[in-house]
């Protein structure tokens, strides 16, 4: 949990969020590591959805071919 979150690679991320995620659940914690914990884990879940974005618009884009039909074209860039 020392490595800033915009470092984090998706796996990384997602790892320490499900870890975040068991740690609530179980409860005892003191209110202040609870909710730092919970603002730990919303950034996470931030940098998750973020990832996943961009893996999403490298992996497709929408063409027009020639016919003027729309394809999805894998991103090579």
């Amino acid at each position: 949990m020392n490595k800033p979150v915009h470092e984090l690679t998706f796996e990384e991320a997602l790892s320490e969020l499900e870890q975040i995620v068991r740690a609530l659940e179980s409860g005892g914690l003191p209110l202040e590591e609870a909710m730092a914990l919970y603002e730990r884990g919303r950034a996470l879940a931030d940098r998750c959805q973020q990832l996943l974005q961009e893996a999403q618009l490298r992996v497709q884009l929408l063409e027009r071919d020639e016919s003027g039909a729309i394809r999805l074209t894998p991103f090579e860039g």
